[in-house]
């Protein structure tokens, strides 16, 4: 290892951003965790990790690592100063425990918008219009029998839960359908941001939306922020609409709303136990699922590798992070 470099160990290989890893290697000395479990890499740490100054992560990072929760930001050497995500939700990672220990964590916000609101889109239109059932009768052979009618969006109520980056993202996308879009955050936002869209409480949300979009990032305050009592207050056949993550929802309570006809719909990218899935839910012809790609297209993943390592190297050279999470700005 060059001593003159600071030591950056990326927990996932670089695939689509190749001549930004490459200028990173000027200025840093970079390698790929050779640890191929939780317990390895605690041992390795202690002697062949001991001095890094950064990690790169990304959502696939668990399988190696598990959860970066206090137990393993415990066994980061104290030269460690960043964890850099690649991504946008970053609830793997323990930020508090991070915080105590010194580490400043960054993730990837503005890379993911445009791909993960396209997808939650497409989930929208297909199972307002019960396109999962039409395919699987078509694939079996029974074309368009028995295929129950969808929904035009057109003078929907769209209710976005958590109208960030995506949830404007999604709004704007929406508006040429002519869906009626109303929204719930913690605050509401200005006029400009809101472009149209009305602010309202999260039970009017509830009560009011012809379809609803789940759009708020995982954390204490949210885990199973929709279960049986607020899916009661919805509109019977409600489509729900989930990009964000899976245990937001309390998925057997929507498996059994689904099952029962309350919940009209369900498009989902995301899974309380990923990636496990509620058999109720794998089973239902209304429930139109994809394995959590939201992400997964060649420019967006190229883009989040960039963005992941522009902070990593704003770190090592000192400059200003790009994106240090909420909860870590006051750090920097």
């Amino acid at each position: 290892m060059t001593a003159s470099k600071p030591f950056v160990l990326f927990f996932n290989p670089v695939k689509h951003a190749g001549s930004v890893y490459a200028k990173l290697q000027n200025i840093a000395h970079t390698e790929v965790v050779t640890s191929k479990s939780r317990d390895e890499f605690f041992k390795d740490v202690r002697d062949k990790y001991k001095n890094i100054f950064a990690i790169y992560r990304t959502s696939a990072s668990g399988a190696v690592a598990g959860k970066f929760d206090k137990e393993f930001i415990d066994q980061l050497p104290p030269s460690c100063k960043y964890i850099c995500h690649n991504g946008a939700g970053y609830d793997p990672i323990d930020t508090k425990a991070c915080a105590e220990k010194g580490i400043i964590v960054t993730n990837a916000p503005d890379p993911v918008t445009d791909a993960t609101a396209d997808l939650a889109v497409f989930l929208l239109l297909g199972a307002l219009r019960q396109l999962n059932p039409a395919i699987s009768n078509l694939r079996t052979g029974n074309f368009k029998t028995g295929v129950a009618l969808g929904h035009d969006p057109q003078g929907k109520t769209l209710g976005i839960l958590g109208m960030g980056r995506i949830g404007r993202a999604i709004k704007a996308r929406c508006d040429p359908f002519g869906l009626k879009t109303v929204y719930h955050n913690r605050n509401p936002l200005s006029s400009e941001q809101a472009a149209g869209a009305e602010y309202v409480s999260f039970d009017k949300l509830l009560a009011e939306s012809d379809i609803i979009s789940v759009n708020v990032p995982l954390n204490a305050n949210t885990k199973y922020l929709i279960g049986a009592a607020e899916i009661a207050k919805m509109k019977p056949g409600v489509v729900i609409i989930n990009t964000a993550r899976g245990a937001i929802i309390n998925e057997a309570a929507m498996a059994d709303a689904l099952e029962s006809g309350h919940v009209g719909a369900v498009g989902l990218d995301v899974y309380e136990r990923e990636p496990e899935i509620n058999e109720k839910l794998l089973k239902h012809e209304r429930a139109l699922m994809v394995p959590h790609v939201g992400t997964h297209t060649y420019e967006t993943l190229g883009k989040m590798e960039a963005w992941a390592m522009e902070n990593v190297e704003r770190a090592v050279t000192g400059v200003s992070l790009l994106s240090p999470v909420p909860e870590h700005q006051g750090l920097c």
